[in-house]
């Protein structure tokens, strides 16, 4: 497995007592990004720019959220193989870790087969109005997320932010990554997994609870970092996510999902303060 940091020289520029910018080196700890192939058989479906690590998660929730499937037993093998050739003149492949081969099982429809590889549903808004992608997300979701009857306090959701943070361990290293956590309604922490990207993050958490046969996620509480998009609250749909949170703002579209889908959209979730956008009843808030 690639590694999640490396260390980079870098110039250090400050500002000394008398407003003058000083600068000196020093090492400094980055987060890796690196490509992730996805090939079904040898075809290759797909290519992701993420954090190398929980790539399995990973594949299994990018998958669910295309509507490729639906559980852990639709996906037979997962595995590494060899990505790169050596620059040594022997034309040996090497496993770089950075492509990974799936078989489905025999009653999975072929995604290559059926032409899917270039028109994935979170990629293909450009010409798409959000109503036709609420209506595709109709057509393939399982769960009855408006009928969860989940109830969360409003305390429980402001101190989720910090709760992320703290089982950040590679963020705290570098500043330079997303994070997407599972917590149950009392605000306990399930699964948290860390990515360069927003929806990777939250796909290897899906993933973590499709191979754990989890899904639905009734009575749970999804807190991401960053905004909310349409794809995120579509991911958090089809998962029968209840409630999901944000430290930032929500787009339109993603609140058109979540009212039509019975989700509970919180945005803004900092400090003293949040906002309900969607279906408020199941945080709990004093009456004023």
């Amino acid at each position: 497995m690639g590694r999640v940091t490396v260390r980079r020289r870098t110039q250090r520029v400050t500002l000394d007592s008398a407003g003058e910018p000083q600068g000196r080196s020093r090492p400094d700890t980055i987060v890796v990004e690196e490509p992730l192939e996805l090939r079904i058989g040898s075809t290759a479906l797909t290519v992701t720019m993420r954090t190398p690590g929980h790539d399995i998660e990973w594949l299994h929730g990018f998958l669910h959220s295309e509507g490729i499937i639906t559980a852990a037993r639709d996906v037979l093998t997962a595995r590494y193989c060899a990505g790169a050739v050596m620059d040594d003149g022997t034309g040996v492949e090497v496993n770089t870790y950075n492509v990974i081969e799936v078989q489905l099982a025999p009653h999975v429809a072929d995604p290559v087969a059926d032409g899917r590889t270039r028109s994935f549903f979170t990629s293909s808004a450009c010409g798409v109005c959000g109503k036709a992608s609420i209506e595709d997300l109709d057509v393939r979701a399982s769960y009855d997320v408006a009928g969860d009857s989940v109830r969360v306090q409003a305390g429980t959701l402001l101190a989720l932010p910090d709760r992320l943070r703290e089982a950040q361990s590679t963020f705290e290293r570098t500043g330079g990554l997303h994070a997407a956590g599972l917590f149950t309604a009392e605000g306990e922490p399930v699964v948290v997994r860390e990515d360069v990207g927003r929806h990777n993050a939250v796909d290897k958490v899906i993933g973590w609870a499709i191979q754990k046969d989890l899904l639905p996620l009734r009575g749970h509480v999804l807190q991401v970092s960053g905004r909310l998009s349409f794809e995120l609250t579509q991911k958090a749909y089809l998962a029968g996510v209840p409630v999901l949170s944000a430290v930032s703002a929500p787009s339109s579209l993603a609140l058109d999902t979540a009212e039509h889908a019975g989700v509970t959209l919180a945005g803004f979730v900092r400090g003293q303060s949040l906002n309900l956008y969607t279906h408020p009843e199941r945080v709990l808030v004093a009456s004023s």
